[in-house]
């Protein structure tokens, strides 16, 4: 049976993330302040003149308003990896930071998780400012939109032990490429986020469907309309599902990477 050396000590690495944060969020905040509003200049405006509507569930909505919560689940899938891939990477190779942590009381366990629950708090961070922008276009219905921000917590709870679990395995930090290529790039063009699924070949639709980018950017487009769907729920539990399965698989790996 596999146990977890945990304790509420793991917030210790939690707050830690948080104060080096707080040092350099002027420049954090950059990325998902602006991202919305190229993303929605660009291809809400610039493509959606020449797209329309869009048929989801009973009703016929803008294109800009079909893009915008794609790109607040982008927004978390990224956020939530790169800093349990890069950010995690560099901590604990480079700046020998994990070393630091382990001389104290904290156990690996901790570590690891602590950090996996930043990467998740990174993701809610930025959702919560591209939200301040989108909603300035109109295309949030609140207060059903407010929900988003636990759904952000959930989907990046799913990415960050899926980067953690990259983290576990390359060699290199160069060897990021890799999944990012294999497994971000096509959830970023695949999932729903700029074309329905349904617009996809039959196989295409059933890959899609195994990505928990589709699932997330069904969620946040659920909520960001004030529609909360039985395919939201099906998300909730899919990436519900998907956290739980990874969770033990990033703490192990990390485990048989850092104890030798």
């Amino acid at each position: 049976m596999i146990t977890f050396d945990l304790s509420r000590r793991l917030l210790r690495v939690w707050q830690r993330n948080l104060l080096v944060y707080r040092k350099t969020w002027k420049i954090s905040f950059v990325p998902p302040l602006t991202e919305p509003l190229l993303y929605l200049t660009a291809f809400g405006v610039g493509l959606g003149g020449l797209v329309g509507t869009l048929s989801y569930g009973d009703a016929a909505i803008g294109y800009t308003a079909f893009i915008a919560p794609g790109v607040i689940a982008i927004n978390i899938m990224q956020g939530a990896f790169f800093e349990n891939t890069y950010s995690s990477f560099v901590r604990m190779y480079y700046q020998k930071t994990f070393d630091a942590m382990l001389a104290t009381p904290l156990t690996l366990d901790e570590v690891i998780t602590g950090e996996i629950l930043w990467g998740a708090t990174k993701a809610v961070i930025g959702t919560l400012l591209m939200m301040l922008v989108v909603s300035l276009f109109g295309l949030l219905q609140f207060p059903h939109a407010l929900l988003l921000l636990p759904a952000a917590f959930l989907g990046g709870l799913a990415f960050a032990c899926a980067g953690m679990i990259c983290t576990a395995l390359v060699p290199t930090i160069e060897t990021f490429n890799l999944p990012i290529f294999l497994f971000i790039t096509p959830m970023f063009l695949f999932s729903g986020t700029f074309f329905p699924v349904t617009n996809l070949p039959g196989w295409a639709q059933l890959l899609a469907q195994a990505l928990p980018l589709t699932h997330l950017v069904e969620l946040c487009r659920s909520l960001a309309l004030g529609r909360f769907t039985s395919s939201a729920l099906l998300a909730v539990v899919y990436l519900t599902i998907w956290s739980a399965v990874l969770f033990p698989l990033a703490v192990i790996g990390m485990r048989r990477r850092l104890v030798r």
